[in-house]
């Protein structure tokens, strides 16, 4: 590959590094509302119960229905441009349907949004509309429930999820990720089991930011999943997951083949070691087959491994006190002088890859968002809530993550393409935050990072990444 070749690989990996920063702070709101909607599913299931003790048939439809109004502004650094502006609004609108005592269940959620660049802050285009897009939209059933085959408390369970749903296996190191899938909920006794038949939605971003697939991922997903619930304060899980990529190269490269075939093979557990103790741990080893920089008649063999584990301790104090440490792990491959995740600008030399590759999602700094490959990562973070006695400032919450970052291998690239020495050493982060919900149905949050290159970088500047936002929920 000629030295011109590569630079305008590395300067187009800029821009999309900056697109999968915006795309990550998306997760990171959309965990919040998943979360919230969680919440009210637990209080929803309470009220059902109510319900059904005064009068039954009130209880065989459960209609309900809402949605957000969002604006968030993005201000940043990426390597590239000293600062660039982003205001992204945004709304969405859902509507769940409950039927037959929760036999079965339809869910189904819309999302617009428009970005607005600031002048001159643009990559390819100042303003765009993104949707209205079906952001999630699944049918279940629960087979005993609907063929009145056993009750909620028998030891045989069978269930099906179908349609476009997030899909997460273990504690989402490997996995976590919307599909478009056919996911199997079993239990037999005090095991679950968890089987998954689907594939990427054709829109996402695909792991592999190479020019020709970059934009568009058409990767097909096979697993499953077990896990022990007899123990009290463990939960141990073991799983297998297959990738098969179908991704076309647009447009069409024929000194290039990118197809990224792999499978993982993981074990772990989370809960609690001691009162308030919360712990999380998993383990995968990867393999399968990749295309090397300029490969499309032989493949490389993939031998890579992930690891993370973290401590959360919470307090009882009405401060709501808590603290964690993590530790994240992602193979690297010396040979990857590029991208630690591309075929285009990825593995050479040799016909073995072991940069770790998955699915997952896990907070690596909002500033540097590196993606867990060729890493160690270590964390450590703590958040309160200062006054808890003052009504209005009751849910304000303050909170902070420091991270510290090195290569595996030294001479492998990192996912941030402006890491162009041959050095372990990274960087460090930290980022600070302020979630404050101002009334049940109105939240602000407020994000700020600073990551500070280390030797692997020529060009040693301090990088921000701030934003902020106010959510409207109804």
């Amino acid at each position: 590959m000629s030295q011109l070749s590569r630079c305008l690989i590395v300067s187009g990996t800029v821009s999309l590094l900056t697109a999968s920063v915006l795309a990550q702070q998306e997760r990171f709101n959309q965990r919040d509302i998943d979360r919230w909607i969680d919440t009210q599913n637990t209080q929803d299931s309470q009220l059902a119960t109510e319900r059904s003790e005064i009068a039954p048939l009130d209880t065989m439809f459960d209609w309900q229905w809402g949605g957000w109004l969002e604006y968030y502004v993005f201000t940043f650094q990426d390597g590239q441009q000293n600062q660039r502006l982003l205001q992204r609004p945004s709304m969405a609108l859902w509507t769940r349907l409950r039927a037959d005592d929760g036999a079965h269940e339809i869910f189904a959620r819309m999302r617009l949004t428009y970005e607005r660049f600031g002048i001159g802050d643009e990559f390819d285009r100042r303003t765009d509309w993104i949707g209205p897009n079906l952001d999630r939209g699944w049918y279940r059933i629960d087979v005993g429930r609907a063929f009145r085959l056993n009750e909620p408390s028998d030891p045989l369970q069978l269930a099906f999820r179908i349609g476009r749903q997030n899909v997460v296996f273990g504690t989402g190191y490997t996995l976590d990720l919307p599909l478009d899938a056919v996911t199997i909920e079993g239990r037999a006794w005090d095991f679950e089991i968890t089987g998954l038949v689907g594939k990427t939605i054709g829109s996402f971003p695909n792991i592999d930011r190479s020019e020709s697939v970059d934009g568009h991922s058409n990767r097909h997903m096979f697993g499953v999943q077990v896990a022990y619930a007899g123990f009290d304060r463990h939960r141990p899980f073991a799983y297998a997951l297959w990738n098969n990529d179908r991704t076309d190269e647009r447009p069409r490269d024929p000194l290039q083949n990118y197809a990224y075939d792999s499978r993982y093979f993981g074990i772990g557990a989370r809960g609690d070691l001691a009162h308030n103790l919360n712990y999380w741990f998993e383990a995968t080893y990867e393999n399968g087959e990749s295309y090397g920089d300029g490969d499309f008649f032989r493949r490389d063999g993939i031998s890579a491994w992930g690891l993370d584990v973290g401590l959360e301790k919470l307090y009882d104090h009405p401060t709501r006190p808590r603290v964690l440490v993590e530790y994240m792990f992602g193979s690297g491959d010396g040979d990857r002088r590029l991208s630690p995740t591309n075929a285009a600008g990825g593995n050479v030399g040799d016909r073995d890859d072991s940069s770790f590759v998955a699915f997952g999602f896990r907070d690596t700094g909002i500033a540097s968002n590196f993606l867990n490959s060729n890493l160690h990562i270590w964390k450590a973070g703590a958040s309160f809530a200062p006054l808890p006695d003052a009504p209005r400032f009751r849910d304000l919450e303050l909170g902070t993550n420091w991270f510290l970052y090195h290569k595996h291998q030294s001479s492998g690239a990192l996912s941030d393409p402006s890491a162009d020495m041959y050095s372990g050493y990274a960087g460090w982060e930290m980022d600070y935050f302020v979630n404050w919900r101002l009334a049940s149905d109105v939240s602000w949050t407020l994000r700020w990072g600073a990551f500070f290159p280390g030797d692997a970088y020529s060009d040693r500047g301090t990088r921000h990444f701030l934003f902020t936002g106010l959510t409207w929920s109804f």
